[in-house]
């Protein structure tokens, strides 16, 4: 069987969870190509990567959200659309998508079956939490990114038949842990000087910042400001007292795996994260508006309070990716 594996670069999750979902293909002696489309992402898979894409990107702001500006002038239309008339999407007898769009619009336009897997696809299926303000642009926007014709959700809890728990890396279930004194960061979506003004607030807590806006590490009162480490950042994540992140879905996963207090800020404008942050909520993670000094006082009572939700994610990608490549293969038989 000759597999497409299509992979949203934009963001790290998507790579993140690709770095162990290729072995178990790979077990199964499959012809598999690789495909990685979009920027923004800080961590590499260490696979030949068949087709490189510019795809269809959006870029991190500073402010809390997505930067739509950047996005529509590094958008290049004509671009994108020779790449999906472009790849050959014929040449597979199996695509499985994880939100890329190039390979899903290549396949409708061929008329060609693509099996999405992505924590999207759980995000938008009717029986996973949902935001009380509705989205609806949002909603189109997850519909309509990269479309599939059947698809496979993760999230923070099975919700469904098809959707199943986080794929937790083996880096991260293999690191130890232990409890240190300092609070990791990630938030991409705001600049550094943001990031510091809020924390240089809270004396007497130390931060270690993980930053998409600098290319050396430097200190600042009682924040260690760290470029993207792949390493570095799980060592940090498997060391700290908690977790202060964006909305995202691998970061909060893995901070409760690892065992770790946890407080979410949702990216602004973000339907997707909007709904990762009911979900949380649901479960009893702490969720802070927004990155500002009037709420303030919601970080203090977070660091003050003990609330680490206990949870342990089992390791089931191989149970995943057998269930995809059976259930197509009968799919394929039936044809």
């Amino acid at each position: 069987m000759k597999i497409l594996y299509a992979i949203q670069g934009t963001g790290n999750g998507h790579l993140s969870r690709a770095r162990d979902i290729i072995p178990e293909l790979h077990k199964k002696k499959v012809n598999l190509d690789i495909l990685v489309s979009g920027t923004q992402a800080d961590v590499q898979i260490p696979f030949p990567i068949t087709y490189q894409l510019k795809g269809l990107s959006f870029i991190f702001g500073k402010k809390g959200g997505v930067d739509m500006w950047r996005t529509y002038l590094k958008t290049n239309s004509a671009k994108l659309q020779k790449e999906i008339k472009s790849l050959p999407i014929s040449d597979y007898d199996l695509i499985i998508n994880d939100f890329e769009p190039v390979s899903a619009w290549a396949c409708k336009l061929k008329h060609k079956k693509c099996i999405g897997l992505s924590h999207q696809a759980a995000v938008i299926a009717p029986n996973t939490p949902k935001p009380i303000k509705n989205d609806l642009l949002g909603k189109m926007i997850l519909k309509k990114y990269a479309p599939t014709n059947q698809s496979y959700g993760l999230h923070f809890k099975a919700y469904g038949d098809k959707i199943f728990t986080p794929i937790v890396r083996r880096e991260i279930r293999n690191t130890k842990r232990t409890e240190g004194n300092y609070y990791t960061v990630y938030l991409p979506s705001y600049s550094d000087e943001k990031i510091l003004r809020i924390l240089s607030k809270l004396k007497g807590v130390h931060w270690e910042v993980f930053s998409k806006h600098t290319d050396t590490d430097f200190f600042y009162k009682n924040i260690t400001v760290r470029k993207i480490n792949n390493e570095a950042f799980i060592h940090s994540m498997a060391h700290c007292k908690g977790i202060l992140c964006g909305a995202g879905f691998e970061t909060p996963a893995e901070a409760l795996h690892l065992g770790k207090k946890l407080m979410a800020i949702p990216m602004k404008g973000q339907y997707e994260q909007q709904c990762n942050a009911a979900a949380l909520r649901e479960m009893g993670v702490p969720i802070m508006k927004s990155l500002k000094l009037k709420h303030l006082e919601t970080l203090e009572d977070w660091i003050e309070m003990d609330n680490t939700i206990n949870i342990h994610y089992p390791d089931i990608t191989a149970n995943i990716v057998d269930q995809i490549l059976q259930e197509a293969t009968v799919d394929q038989m039936d044809y």
